[in-house]
């Protein structure tokens, strides 16, 4: 496995309320874009469901879709994205979708993780590898 790293700018994004009431956790939809640099190179959206609790710190879950190109090979793929959010910041872990690579990046798999400390800059890591 070959471990890519690097980061990505958060470019756009919204939340819209699913569920709210007083006492009761509240779920919302978040819908992103990103743009990727380092071993990744490209451009990302993402649709997460965010359960947040009383004290506002929240899970989160949803699928991340990534265009262009990763280990020099081109295509897009698809990542299951799970994570936790302290109220400032999120840390996430990621898993490439089987049979989610298209062109080049065909047969993809791995996981990875990444870091959003607050702000449109988040780290990331992926160990993957390719059928």
């Amino acid at each position: 496995m070959s471990r890519m790293a690097g980061t990505f700018t958060v470019t756009g994004g919204s939340e819209q309320p699913i569920h709210e009431a007083e006492g009761e956790v509240k779920l919302t939809r978040v819908s992103g874009t990103q743009r990727f640099a380092g071993d990744i190179v490209g451009e990302g959206s993402v649709d997460w469901v965010f359960c947040y609790r009383i004290d506002r710190t929240a899970t989160f879950i949803g699928f991340q879709r990534i265009e262009g190109s990763v280990a020099d090979r081109t295509g897009s793929l698809v990542l299951e994205s799970t994570g936790d959010h302290d109220g400032r910041s999120s840390l996430g872990r990621w898993r490439v979708v089987s049979g989610s690579g298209t062109g080049e990046l065909a047969g993809i798999r791995g996981e990875g993780s990444f870091h959003a400390p607050g702000g449109p800059q988040v780290s990331y890591e992926l160990d993957c590898d390719f059928d």
